[in-house]
């Protein structure tokens, strides 16, 4: 019940964050350190086992990993420019484009019956890859105007992301029977960190929420939707089946928000933070419904019916 209600607490405490910002301003400096123990967290979920499915599912994987790295980046661009958005919260919005799927998409894709090992096997793949493809995509998409530190932070997303979760897969093969006595809290510390994280980052960004947050809601909202149905409908007229259709929208519409909030404020500005914070809760109660509107529509593991038509029926 605690974690189905995250979108709440995320919620409530940003809440509490406008307008008591000096509550969590001073709390800058543990970002970074709560953002690495959500990558251990989900290190210690994933076994070798994990990254070998890619070759079960080598077709469904790369379309994906794809349409992750090409629909929200692309995407996140043209929204900023439609909405007129300055340099801030352009990157802003690029890095929430270019970053990993989230690993909330596992839990909704779960709770959506979709293929979750597919889901955890992709998000895996993408957020190893995106310690390369953030910072490049970032870089090509507004170097020419905004001063994008690649190496640096190339190197900080090997620190954040590949050490912490590889550090977690090592425990988890060596130790796997203690971790899976201790899983049922990893969700939680998840949870808590996320939502601190947003907390942070709305203090921090508490005067720039005043004058566009409405505005960047909008675009998050946008850039989320858009991510969602271009990941189900792209992969339906592909031919796969409803479950991996699923199983991608979740993938390509849920980002590692966090990531982006904790790179825009280590290399950026509080305010190219915003898009990251505001798209942290959003993701969550857009995925929730959405979950919760798919998990009443079962599917047998035969189903390999057109995926299209499902939201029609």
């Amino acid at each position: 019940m605690i974690i189905q209600l995250f979108p709440v607490w995320a919620v409530l405490l940003s809440v509490l964050a406008l307008l008591q910002p000096e509550f969590f301003v001073g709390l800058k400096g543990y970002i970074l350190p709560l953002l690495m123990a959500i990558m251990l967290a989900m290190g210690l979920t994933l076994s070798p086992k994990d990254f070998k499915r890619v070759g079960k599912n080598g077709k469904a994987v790369a379309v994906g990993v794809l349409l992750q790295f090409l629909v929200m980046p692309i995407t996140a661009f043209f929204i900023a420019m439609a909405f007129g958005f300055d340099s801030e919260l352009t990157v802003g919005m690029l890095l929430v484009g270019s970053v990993a799927g989230g690993t909330s998409s596992n839990v909704m894709c779960y709770l959506a019956k979709g293929d979750t090992a597919l889901s955890i096997s992709m998000t895996a793949i993408s957020t190893l890859l995106g310690v390369v493809l953030t910072p490049l995509l970032v870089s090509v998409m507004i170097g020419t105007s905004v001063d994008v530190p690649v190496a640096s932070m190339l190197m900080s997303l090997v620190k954040i992301v590949f050490i912490p979760v590889a550090i977690g897969v090592l425990i988890n093969t060596v130790a796997h029977n203690a971790v899976r006595k201790a899983e049922f809290i990893l969700p939680y510390i998840s949870m808590f960190a996320i939502v601190l994280i947003i907390a942070i980052v709305v203090a921090l960004s508490a005067g720039k929420i005043a004058t566009v947050g409405a505005l960047v809601a909008a675009a998050v909202i946008l850039h989320n939707g858009i991510g969602l149905m271009l990941g189900y409908f792209v992969t339906s007229w592909m031919g796969f089946d409803k479950k991996v259709c699923r199983t991608i929208a979740f993938e390509v519409g849920l980002q590692n928000s966090g990531l982006a909030s904790a790179l825009a404020i280590q290399f950026f500005t509080p305010g190219a933070a915003l898009p990251g914070s505001i798209f942290s809760v959003w993701h969550n109660i857009s995925g929730s419904l959405i979950a919760s509107y798919w998990s009443k529509k079962p599917l047998k593991a035969s189903d390999d019916a057109p995926a299209a038509a499902e939201l029609t029926n």
